[in-house]
């Protein structure tokens, strides 16, 4: 098995140095001790809505393969 030995500090801290490639994880232990560091993204409620509707993801999908058709938009703002 391939690895890394990390140390524990007295304040029970990892440096994970040069492992981290990615800036958030979602960490759980299993029940044999093991602890899994899983690469996360964290999405808006609107986002997770937005993605959980596949018609919606494939019309953006749609728009986004002919750039040259958008236009621009005025928008009303109230500072």
């Amino acid at each position: 098995m391939n690895g890394t030995l990390v140390q524990v500090d007295t304040r029970k801290r990892v440096s994970l140095g040069s492992m981290a490639h990615h800036s958030q994880y979602l960490v759980r232990e299993e029940s044999d001790g093991t602890i899994i560091f899983e690469p996360a993204v964290v999405l808006t409620q609107a986002e997770r809505a937005f993605l959980s509707d596949p018609e919606l993801v494939e019309t953006l999908e749609k728009a986004n393969a002919h750039p040259e058709r958008r236009r621009t938009r005025e928008r009303n703002r109230t500072t």
